[in-house]
């Protein structure tokens, strides 16, 4: 199964000195949203576009997507 991971988000507020605060407001989303952020959960696409406008990035600045070691095993064997 494969992780999403939203690191990338947490360091983008630290350069761009804004606060998980700052990003609900700029952004629109709720504190649930925010919530599921920081315990990197899924998210509907709107919220992650809500995002990226907000912080003028692209999708793949602020989150990742990693498979886990089963997966990597099995798309190495594939190759």
């Amino acid at each position: 199964m494969s992780t999403v991971s939203y690191k990338k988000l947490w360091k983008l507020l630290i350069d761009k000195d804004m606060k998980k605060k700052d990003l609900r407001k700029a952004a629109g989303i709720s504190t649930a949203s925010m919530a599921k952020l920081s315990k990197n959960e899924n998210l509907t696409t709107d919220v992650l576009l809500k995002i990226c406008d907000a912080l003028k990035c692209d999708i793949s600045d602020i989150m990742e997507v990693s498979l886990d070691d089963a997966e990597q095993s099995d798309n190495q064997e594939e190759v």
